[in-house]
């Protein structure tokens, strides 16, 4: 049987990518400034009456504003920086204008003869925006990404010919290998300033750890003394702050400029409902009356997928913006959002940092995210020229289990970053991909992938071109601090759980979670339904939850075959690979529903976290109602049994074979004494442990009939993939598979 995990939001960042072409085609030096011969020699410091009067102008000409004047804080951090070279930490709330302060700072090296600037940005959404804004001030900004990749050597071209002012790239790019080892030494050397955006991603304390980012703590301390490095965030508390800080610093002085979080043009409610269809009902009821467009926010893909498909039947223009979204789909749904095109989009966190449009009327989240500083992330998206956009949360029981999964996949245990690191060849004796090391441990690839890349920074392993390789350096397992970040973690699930209870003023709650240094003592903002600045609808009407209800009434997923085996099965003693012969393949199947969606998800959910027992009769109706479009054209069944609910295993597979009147002809039996397969190992692990729990269909009589195949739920497909070839190859003409949930 499978293992409960709901699938997860794909990690940010982009894949992994092709090697560069030849160095030697980007000719040489990069980054050569566009003044060689004044930036020979150290000028002496500007008169800073006549610097920041440049810098006036150039903000104009970035913003399109004449009447527009620099902050005092985007001053002093353009001052350090083009006057005084240092390294900086701007900590502002989102729509401040940090972007600013570093497109102002270039404009003033540029014009002083500086190289370019480099620009470590996460998501592509937020390099297409700092690209435009570039252009407005005239700053020639370019950026190199998975998209873009037969553009590469001309774009490196024109940084050696002196004519691009900004580079825009991500930080899984600092560990390609050649960009790491031939591009970005000479491109540091050369450059006028380093910028690191979204820096609270450095921090393993910060809510969107990366470690990607822990990368830019290398190649900060191997800068050439006297380029200026600026970090900006809006969403550190104290203790990221400093962290962030101290990673800057590799001994310099850093400037830190922390100002006030306050929003004043949000207004935020929280909005307590009973269930999934009235949360639906109001959004449905209410989302029309909400100025502009804007975003929902859900926690799953499956939830936004259907809060979409319900809202478009109810006559609403938006779409779903997952993990799972296409990139050039992705591109075109936020110009739909900007463009006003859609009422909203109704998204993950797959749309957050990054997302730019001043004019975002509301945010709407069905369902909390994990913590206070992830949600002032998230509402942080609207507002920002505008001087009313309200926020509203309706958080949901289910929640927490959600958070509690994402939580489970952080850093692994010591026993397999041990085994790992045993499977690794050494440094300049070879390398091994990860495809490759996967059936070799027992991680998930974007797990296995996270690990290497934590290990990349602590000096363990190094990627090289083919994979990855072991330094043989002395490391560490760092318990205590993996222990203390999780509990860190679960402190910020309670106070997402204490912000939806508080009576008192919303916006305060927030910004003294993020250690706000201007809050005051007892400070109201009056505009939050606490505040009395905010009277969210209540109740929607009758009619309307059940119309929702109605609506997620839906049943049926198709299940897909696996069509291609897991690389390396014969290190584990599988003699299986390559394509999976469409005559070993199950035929597509059907599951009753996702389990990470709304609607019969949560019974279902309910079920498999329960104890073992009868189907529900709650879910015998939708079951019967599923086999009855479905019409499977089979004429024996047999069930997967279950070591853990042998009993719901009996019981639905007996009233399956009743609805369709066709005979039991036997059960896959786990072997004696095996355990339940784990459901956090990757593909070769899973089915190796599938073949070894399940060793044969021995006495089950399949020749030339039509197999429905049954268990509870499917994860991986493993299960089904293997008993669905045994039973192939024991005669049968074709295997469906049923199960109650799917994974």
């Amino acid at each position: 049987m499978t293992d409960p995990a709901p699938p997860p939001e794909p990690w940010y960042g982009e894949p992994e990518e092709p090697p560069f072409p030849d160095p030697e085609e980007w000719g040489a030096p990069y980054g050569a400034p566009a003044r060689p011969a004044a930036a020979a020699a150290p000028l002496p410091p500007p008169d800073p009456e006549q610097l920041r009067a440049e810098a006036e102008a150039a903000l104009r000409r970035l913003v399109g504003r004449d009447e527009a004047e620099l902050r005092e804080d985007q001053w002093r951090a353009i001052d350090a920086l083009v006057t005084h070279r240092r390294r900086a930490l701007v900590v502002q709330r989102t729509g401040w204008g940090k972007s600013a302060v570093y497109f102002v700072a270039t404009s003033l090296l540029r014009a002083r003869g500086a190289g370019p600037t480099v620009i470590v940005s996460p998501l592509l959404a937020l390099m297409r925006d700092q690209i435009a804004a570039a252009e407005r001030a005239g700053i020639r900004a370019v950026t190199v990404n998975s998209a873009n990749t037969n553009e590469w050597s001309a774009i490196y071209q024109r940084i050696a010919a002196g004519e691009v002012d900004v580079l825009l790239c991500s930080p899984e790019r600092l560990n390609n290998p050649d960009f790491r080892d031939e591009v970005l030494p000479r491109l540091a050397a050369s450059a006028g300033l380093v910028v690191v955006d979204e820096a609270h991603c450095i921090s393993d304390w910060g809510h969107d750890f990366r470690p990607d980012y822990r990368r830019i703590r290398t190649l900060l301390a191997d800068l050439p003394e006297g380029i200026p490095v600026l970090a900006t965030t809006a969403t550190a508390n104290e203790r990221v702050t400093t962290d962030v800080a101290e990673q800057l610093g590799s001994g310099a002085d850093v400037l830190v400029l922390r100002g006030g979080l306050d929003r004043p043009s949000l207004h935020l409610a929280v909005v307590q409902l009973p269930d999934v269809s009235t949360r639906l009902a109001w959004l449905v009821e209410n989302l029309r009356g909400y100025t502009g467009s804007g975003i929902v926010y859900c926690l799953t893909v499956a939830a936004a997928e259907q809060t979409a498909t319900q809202l478009r039947a109810a006559g609403y223009p938006v779409a779903s913006y997952t993990g799972q979204t296409d990139p050039s789909e992705r591109e075109q749904l936020e110009a739909d959002l900007k463009e006003n095109r859609v009422k909203a989009l109704v998204a993950t966190s797959a749309l957050g940092m990054g997302f730019d449009k001043p004019d975002l009327g509301f945010v709407i989240h069905l369902g909390a995210p994990p913590s206070p500083i992830a949600y002032y992330q998230q509402v942080g998206r609207a507002g920002r020229a505008v001087t009313r956009a309200d926020v509203v949360l309706l958080p949901a029981a289910e929640d927490k289990a959600i958070w509690d999964y994402f939580g489970s996949m952080g850093f692994p245990q010591q026993s397999d970053v041990r085994a790992t690191l045993a499977e690794l060849p050494m440094l300049g004796e070879g390398a091994i991909s990860v495809a490759a090391l996967e059936p070799l441990v027992d991680l998930r690839r974007n797990r296995l992938e996270m690990m290497l890349k934590v290990l990349d920074v602590d000096g363990a392993v190094r990627r090289v071109r083919g994979g990855w390789a072991s330094t043989g350096e002395e490391w560490s397992y760092d318990a205590d601090r993996y222990r203390r970040v999780d509990e860190a973690r679960l402190a910020e699930q309670e106070a997402m759980l204490t912000y939806q209870r508080t009576d008192g003023c919303r916006m305060t709650y927030l910004r003294r979670c993020l250690d706000d240094p201007e809050l005051q003592p007892d400070e109201r903002c009056g505009r939050c339904d606490s505040c009395g600045g905010v009277k969210p609808p209540g109740l929607p009407a009758d009619a309307s939850v059940s119309a929702a209800r109605e609506g997620l009434d839906v049943i049926g997923v198709e299940i897909m075959p696996r069509r291609q085996w897991p690389s390396g099965m014969k290190q584990l003693g599988i003699e299986v690979s390559g394509r999976i012969g469409p005559d070993e393949q199950p035929e597509p199947g059907r599951a009753l529903a996702r389990l990470d969606g709304l609607g019969w998800s949560l019974p279902l959910r309910e079920l498999l976290a329960g104890p073992d027992g009868e189907l529900p009769v709650s879910l015998r109706d939708p079951l019967t109602r599923l086999l009855r479009e479905w019409q499977p054209e089979v004429d024996a069944i047999v069930a997967i049994d279950s070591a853990t609910r042998p009993q719901l295993a009996r019981h639905l597979t007996a009233g399956v074979a009743a609805l369709l009147g066709v005979p039991v002809v036997g059960a896959i039996r786990p072997a004696p004494g095996s355990e339940p397969g784990r459901h956090d190992v990757n593909s070769a692990q899973r089915l190796a442990g599938v073949v070894r729990r399940l060793p044969s269909v021995e006495g089950i009589d399949v020749d030339g009939r039509r197999v429905l195949l049954v268990d509870d739920s499917v994860d991986s497909g493993w299960t089904l993939t293997h008993t669905a070839r045994m039973l192939r190859n024991s005669g049968a003409a074709a295997v469906l598979p049923l199960v109650l949930a799917q994974r």
